[in-house]
């Protein structure tokens, strides 16, 4: 079970980053009447989004390491600089970009970088996936072997 946690932690970041961000909010500015409107509630959901991609890598980083053996997973000896690069684009985009989006300072320049932020987020939450869910598979491949 235990072992299990980080591969749930990084497809639920993974995942969560993919369905709000290339479905949830397109559909929003698709669907309702004011831009305004739409604008609003993407602020919502991308600041609920920036707890659930801070608490899946905190979880990440408590189980990177092996209490046993003192030292790191494999899977987490590649992946940890990625959770913490995720990590910190999650706050930056939160606490940097968005205020400037929401007053709509310079709008084009602050949304073009929180959506190249966003985007560099998501691929670091699907590298981590994949070197966490790779391990996974290793170990139970090499049960079925033995």
């Amino acid at each position: 079970m235990k072992e299990r946690l980080p591969i749930f932690a990084a497809a639920l970041w993974w995942g969560s980053l993919s369905v709000i961000g290339f479905m949830a909010v397109p559909m929003l500015f698709a669907n309702l009447p004011l831009a305004a409107m739409a604008g609003f509630m993407a602020a919502k959901l991308f600041a609920a989004q920036t707890w659930v991609s801070v608490a899946c890598t905190l979880l990440l980083l408590v189980m990177a390491k092996d209490k046993q053996a003192n030292a790191l997973y494999p899977w987490a000896r590649t992946a940890i600089g990625f959770v913490l690069a995720g990590m910190l684009l999650a706050l930056v985009v939160q606490y940097g970009i968005s205020p400037k989006i929401v007053a709509r300072q310079n709008l084009k320049l602050w949304h073009s970088l929180g959506t190249l932020m966003y985007a560099l987020q998501w691929l670091c939450a699907a590298i981590v996936l994949w070197h966490v869910s790779g391990r996974v598979q290793g170990a139970a491949s090499m049960d079925q072997k033995a």
